[in-house]
């Protein structure tokens, strides 16, 4: 029978990690097979830099995790190494970062993910990733309005320069 101290450590352990995933954007299980420990350490960093966390925790631990929190759907996936990557603040940089991995490293792969608390398909996590970033996208409005305003600025002193020119004669 197991020692009650080891359970009741084990018990906290998933509680603590459910409820990052319960206030989670997004939670990614990935397979990290054949990736280094510089490999690793490097992709903790840029984890790190989006305000993600990276961890390897047993799938037992992973599964009564996110079964505590109702999602059950992910329970055949964890099956052999996987890491749980959580994204407090937004999901897309996050998300950005593995996707930009796993595609640089054939051996790394998704397996599945909880976007703002529902099991996403991964094919819908790539596509998401393939997305511009929040701060692209500003700018591209920006860049728009801004040339529609400079447009409109232009007409207008063309309009003014005609009507100098009619009252000059």
């Amino acid at each position: 029978m197991a020692n009650e101290k080891i359970i009741k450590q084990k018990e906290e352990e998933v509680n603590k990690l459910a409820e990052k995933m319960k206030d989670a954007s997004i939670v990614l299980l990935t397979d990290y097979r054949g990736i280094n420990v510089a490999d690793v350490t490097t992709l903790r960093k840029n984890l790190r830099n989006v305000n993600a966390e990276y961890v390897v925790i047993k799938n037992n631990i992973t599964r009564r995790a996110l079964n505590q929190n109702g999602i059950s759907e992910l329970d055949e996936i964890l099956n052999g190494p996987t890491a749980v990557i959580i994204a407090q603040d937004e999901y897309l940089p996050a998300l950005k970062v593995i996707h930009s991995y796993a595609k640089e490293n054939d051996f790394y792969k998704i397996k599945a993910g909880v976007l703002e608390g529902k099991v996403t398909e991964v094919s819908e996590l790539n596509t998401l990733a393939m997305l511009p970033s929040k701060e692209e996208l500003i700018a591209k409005l920006a860049g728009c309005l801004l040339a529609n305003v400079s447009k409109l600025a232009a007409t207008l002193d063309a309009v003014r320069v005609k009507k100098e020119s009619e009252t000059a004669e």
